[in-house]
């Protein structure tokens, strides 16, 4: 090879590390941009909430309008907590998954057996459709079936009725999703020795799928655990810790709007999101660890 020919090829070596350089910046720099918003937003619920943060916090109600007001002008912590939001979001979570993770199990098994039916075609649309559905049209639906015609007022079973139509649409893609990557041989093996249909459902397809069942379900817990709206329209809050599923219930989404409407309640807005995020993010970081031990 002659100099010119070796000059020709470094000087090709340098556009190339020059524009693999660019690259590599510029990509770094968007994937800065991208996730400094998250990090700002962390950092701020962090700065704001955490010296609200303490037992009391936990365990007691939220004081009135003059307790904050008094303690903000002697310079003292707000006094109380936010009890009552954290066992009515834990009481209608527990009872939307109870109604949704079954039918939703049993609705994605369907779609996966059924994959060119036209009745699960039109489930898996339907599913489709009613992921996209704002929150509040639910939360009205909601009132329309269980606190007009069932209770006859706001209650807690009004709102885990809503949650629960909100989850329903992520169980159901999971499962499906998750039973298409379970090998058919596997299927096959089960039934070539003469075990009965419901027993592979029971016993072989959903052991070997768990893990990703499990992801989807957490995942549509940690999307409900921050709605607002649809339980202004069902569970409506409550001052006080209630577990009568029939009456009006509290829930954290909830006292972060109460609070956000009162303006010496503005720290306990920030300590409330501060907990809220944390439980949410446990969830996702539990779910993806979950998707990954499965791989």
């Amino acid at each position: 090879m002659n100099a010119a020919a070796k000059r020709i090829e470094v000087d090709n070596l340098k556009v190339r590390t020059l524009k693999d350089n660019f690259i590599k910046g510029l990509i770094i720099v968007l994937s800065v941009i991208t996730i400094s918003p998250i990090v700002l937003i962390i950092y701020e619920l962090i700065a704001e909430g955490i010296k609200q943060i303490n037992f009391q916090f936990i365990l007691k109600t939220p004081p009135n309008s003059f307790e904050a007001m008094t303690a903000l002008a002697n310079g003292d912590i707000i006094p109380g907590g936010i009890a009552n939001g954290i066992t009515g979001s834990l009481l209608m979570v527990v009872m939307a998954s109870a109604m949704a993770i079954p039918v939703g199990v049993v609705t994605g098994i369907f779609l996966y057996e059924n994959p060119g039916k036209f009745l699960a075609n039109l489930t898996r649309n339907i599913s489709d459709i009613l992921q996209g559905v704002p929150s509040i049209v639910l939360g009205l639906i909601s009132y329309v079936w269980v606190v007009k015609s069932i209770t006859n007022g706001f209650s807690a079973l009004a709102g885990s009725v809503a949650l629960a139509i909100m989850m329903l649409p992520m169980i159901v893609r999971s499962t499906e999703e998750t039973l298409k990557m379970i090998p058919q041989s596997i299927k096959e093996a089960a039934l070539a020795l003469g075990v009965p249909y419901y027993k592979v459902i029971l016993k072989v397809l959903i052991p070997t799928g768990f893990s990703g069942l499990l992801t989807g379900i957490l995942l549509g817990i940690s999307r409900v655990l921050g709605e607002t709206a649809p339980l202004m329209l069902t569970a409506l809050g409550s001052t006080i810790i209630n577990m009568n599923i029939t009456k009006p219930t509290s829930a954290i989404p909830l006292l972060i709007w109460e609070f956000y409407n009162d303006p010496n309640m503005i720290d306990l807005v920030w300590s409330s999101s501060l907990l809220l995020m944390i439980i949410v993010l446990t969830l996702n970081i539990i779910s993806k660890q979950i998707a990954a031990s499965s791989k």
